[in-house]
């Protein structure tokens, strides 16, 4: 068997067998067939697409790659959340401590930023000292400890998708949903969860933005998870603006962190309490939908969730006081204050636009070896539906370098659309699926 001869029968537009499948993951991660092989793979993938069959093959040879979570001794009920991408999206830092001050256990095995989206790890790793890189034992003995642990991709769980991911970001084969249904299932799949809550995004920020498609991704990540016994559901929640006002790591850390002190902007808390809610119910804490928010809430108002965050600060590494993590976050050289060119209604505020403009001040990834500055982002002052004079900040620009700055002033007269009256309403959760 030969990976070119895999690559040429999928870009043909034929179906790979699962043993082929299998042979170009495990022979990728022997080293045997390279990056680029992988990649031309993943573009004859995205184009040509794969059927449930190859999705399936794909998803349980990633799973294959390592080992799995095991965790006999815990009779707690495990659940995870993932979210699809977002531009702004800092809600795992916010639900994992709120479940599982609850009682549920949380699990989570996150990725990185992806195109113009932002990535779970990368926020953590902007908190001095937090460590993402757990083993399996250490993964293990903080769920066990403090009952949650969010962690990435190591050579122990899941390897291959760490480096698919990567090379996905770098091809331009995102947006394929059988790629991000194996993708995600494979890493819940190897955690040990008992349930999923899905968090999938449509909208300009969106990788897949029109609904129905949307709605077709959420039905498959649904259906996928229950081929492992996962007992799952689907929030469908709008992504045509970022998600709360805060886009860049150290900047959405220090958002998440005034929203479990009662203090996040209205956004983030509703979407935050409508996932928690879901997760409570599939954990068996909550008895409903709207008991499980309320539940959510009360852990967050109460300040026990805040407590929470606080030991995933401790059992993973991170030299931060709770009491003064806001103060200890990275902060850039410069912030750059955004005016509004008109006046009017503020009609959009494009999330994919606001997203690029991020990575262009060096948030995000535009290449797979790409550093990241942790402090570097943007906060909006103003969103859609808001009232603007001419003049009027719309968003403050954090930034080390004047080429990053410039870079980034490209995209905002795109991102930020206006209108004589104001917008029509657009609901942020618009569906939920399997629940």
């Amino acid at each position: 068997m030969r990976a070119v001869d895999i690559i040429r029968k999928k870009r043909d537009g034929q179906e790979n067998t699962r043993e082929e499948i299998q042979f170009l993951i495990q022979r990728h991660l022997d080293s045997v067939v390279p990056d680029y092989q992988i990649a031309a793979w993943l573009m004859a993938a995205f184009i040509r697409g794969l059927s449930d069959n190859e999705m399936s093959a794909l998803t349980r040879a990633m799973v294959e790659s390592g080992k799995t979570v095991q965790l006999p001794s815990m009779t707690l009920v495990k659940v995870d959340k993932h979210s699809t991408g977002g531009v702004g999206d800092k809600t795992s830092l916010v639900v994992a401590p709120i479940v599982a001050a609850a009682g549920v256990v949380v699990p989570m095995i996150s990725g990185r930023a992806l195109g113009h989206t932002g990535g779970t790890l990368d926020k953590l790793e902007a908190i001095p000292g937090f460590r993402t890189d757990l083993s399996l034992e250490e993964f293990q003995a903080a769920l066990r400890e403090y009952g949650l642990a969010l962690i990435g991709q190591t050579a122990e769980l899941n390897p291959a998708d760490r480096r698919l991911y990567a090379l996905r970001d770098a091809t331009a084969t995102v947006e394929s949903i059988p790629l991000i249904v194996a993708s995600i299932i494979s890493k819940k799949a190897v955690e040990g969860i008992d349930a999923l809550v899905l968090d999938v995004k449509t909208g300009y920020g969106a990788f897949i933005q029109e609904q129905g498609a949307s709605r077709q991704l959420a039905l498959r990540l649904i259906n996928a998870a229950q081929e492992f016994g996962i007992r799952a559901a689907a929030v469908l929640s709008d992504m045509s603006q970022p998600l709360g006002n805060a886009v860049g790591n150290s900047l959405e850390v220090a958002e998440a962190v005034r929203t479990l002190q009662g203090k996040g902007p209205e956004d983030l808390v509703e979407l935050s309490l409508e996932i928690a809610g879901l997760m409570l119910v599939l954990g068996g804490a909550a008895e409903s939908h709207d008991a499980g928010k309320e539940l959510a809430r009360r852990k967050m108002e109460t300040g026990v969730a805040l407590e929470k965050f606080a030991d995933l600060l401790f059992s993973q590494g991170s030299v931060a006081d709770i009491r003064r993590l806001l103060d200890e976050l990275p902060r850039s050289r410069h912030v750059y204050e955004y005016g509004s060119p008109r006046e009017g209604y503020l009609a959009e505020c494009r999330a994919d636009q606001i997203g690029w403009a991020s990575v262009a001040l060096g948030a995000g990834r535009d290449r797979k070896e790409a550093k990241i500055n942790a402090a570097a982002g943007i906060e909006l002052l103003k969103k859609r539906g808001a009232p603007v004079r001419e003049g009027d900040a719309l968003a403050l620009l954090h930034y080390d370098e004047a080429g990053a700055l410039e870079r980034a002033l490209g995209f905002l007269p795109a991102a930020f659309e206006f209108s004589e009256t104001p917008p029509p309403p657009r609901p942020l959760v618009q569906e939920i699926l399997g629940c």
